[in-house]
């Protein structure tokens, strides 16, 4: 049962990759960067707990809610659904793809057969369009995602983990309720949405407080970690290879405001967007500094990417407040 003439979304983040997916189904064709944009994806967070091997640095805002956002933004109809049961989890999957209908999952990547390097990671997205006897047919990110394959035992186990940002066989469709808003209403809204809430964090291990935050927990990590070159350059990876786009989402959150700033006819959002490239090449300065320290072990390269965070700290939250003013 394989849905005919699914479309893949070919992208660099999971989420949007997966979402773009089934908004490809409904011939709403908009750009990555366009998407984490209208999710109003930008944000940050530093988390550590004592059941982590490491402390978990993001670069966007918490899983689920990014499509949550699109589909308010583009006045459309999610549906999500969540089960304890393993195979009511499958039906919900199998009545839509029966209708033709492709499904977005929220995984474990440890689990699924075509993910190399096994780490858990329970706030991974894929688009599932079809199956058969043995395997489940997936769009996921990059070249090898766009031809996924996993067993549907290990589909399931992805989607029955436990653990860090995992839900409950979370699976989820969109459909068209209405007309579609204006594109340039809507790019507004969310600019203005995000920088609001980067703005204003709950607590200070977030936004733009967070990254402040960072420059003096760094340290504290470096101290207490038991595997400083695998903790740190683990942490590197993620930060410019963990389906970030690079920069820890800065470079996406760059190039939806160059686009924005070219459908909006705004000179001021271009500018802006040049200095989110600024920004990115600050965060790929600390996760090379990350490989630094994790090689040498020497405190000197966690000074620095220290005073680097504070920099950034400052940078984002300026660039957050012009951005306010731009769309105003």
């Amino acid at each position: 049962m394989i849905i005919k003439n699914f479309k893949p979304f070919n992208g660099q983040h999971c989420e949007t990759t997966t979402t773009g997916s089934l908004l490809y189904q409904l011939d709403i064709n908009l750009s990555e960067p366009m998407l984490f944009g209208l999710g109003e994806g930008l944000g940050y967070i530093f988390w550590n707990m004592k059941i982590m091997d490491f402390p978990f640095i993001g670069g966007r805002v918490k899983p689920d809610v990014l499509t949550e956002n699109i589909c308010r933004n583009l006045n459309l109809d999610l549906e999500v659904k969540e089960t304890s049961s393993i195979k009511k989890a499958w039906r919900n999957v199998q009545e839509n793809i029966e209708k033709g209908k492709a499904v977005g999952l929220k995984l474990d990547c440890y689990h699924l057969d075509y993910f190399t390097t096994k780490i858990h990671f329970a706030g991974h997205y894929a688009s599932i369009y079809g199956y058969d006897d043995q395997l489940a047919y997936l769009n996921d990110t990059n070249q090898q995602g766009r031809n996924a394959k996993t067993t549907l035992k290990n589909l399931a186990l992805a989607r029955n983990e436990r653990g860090p940002m995992s839900s409950k066989n979370l699976s989820y469709t969109i459909s068209k309720k209405g007309e579609m808003p204006n594109l340039k209403i809507a790019i507004k809204h969310a600019i203005r949405n995000n920088a609001n809430d980067f703005l204003n964090p709950p607590i200070k291990n977030i936004g733009y407080k967070g990254i402040l935050k960072t420059s003096t927990e760094i340290k504290k990590w470096f101290e207490t970690s038991k595997d400083i070159k695998k903790d740190f350059q683990t942490s590197a990876s993620l930060m410019e290879k963990g389906g970030t786009g690079g920069s820890l989402f800065r470079k996406i959150y760059r190039d939806f405001i160059k686009e924005s700033g070219e459908l909006l006819n705004s000179k001021a959002l271009i500018i802006l967007s040049e200095e989110y490239d600024a920004i990115a090449k600050l965060w790929t300065n600390v996760a090379d500094l990350f490989i630094e320290i994790g090689e040498t072990k020497d405190i000197k390269y966690v000074n620095h990417a220290s005073e680097i965070l504070i920099e950034l700290s400052k940078r984002e939250k300026t660039v957050m407040e012009q951005l306010k003013d731009a769309i105003a």
